[in-house]
């Protein structure tokens, strides 16, 4: 076993793939999701990961972006306070769903939630949001 247990440095190591990923969020941008919404599922995914990073980089960018402390403070318990519209709470739903894994979990139901508020093109930039910041916060997990 190697003793070198140092981080990879992936921006060095696979610049590329980086590069790649940036444009997937140029592409994400050009979709009609509200911003302050996006700053709430980037969080939420981050906390679920326990990827300090990026819960705050992410809890600064929802504050300069106008979001409340309350609201960032009670995300972790969403579900039990009323600072979240119908929206947002199925949109949260839907991070949770596809950040935890479970094979019990109802997606159609979720699914049936969301087209309450949303249409399929931003269902669909909501699942890519959503995977993408998986995808960032397991890159940075790596390194601690």
């Amino acid at each position: 076993m190697s003793s070198n247990t140092q981080p990879v440095n992936l921006l060095q190591s696979i610049p590329q793939v980086f590069e790649s990923l940036t444009q997937v969020h140029v592409t994400l941008d050009s979709h009609d999701l509200d911003p302050t919404l996006k700053h709430l599922l980037h969080l939420r995914a981050s906390q679920i990961n326990q990827c300090g990073f990026c819960v705050k980089m992410h809890t600064r960018e929802a504050r300069e972006a106008n979001e409340t402390n309350e609201r960032l403070d009670r995300l972790i318990v969403w579900r039990h306070v009323s600072d979240f519209s119908a929206s947002e709470r199925a949109a949260l739903a839907w991070t949770e769903a596809l950040t935890i894994l479970d094979e019990k979990t109802d997606y159609a139901s979720l699914r049936g939630d969301l087209r309450e508020h949303f249409n399929d093109a931003q269902i669909g930039a909501l699942t890519a949001e959503i995977g993408m910041i998986n995808l960032w916060n397991r890159l940075q997990v790596s390194r601690h």
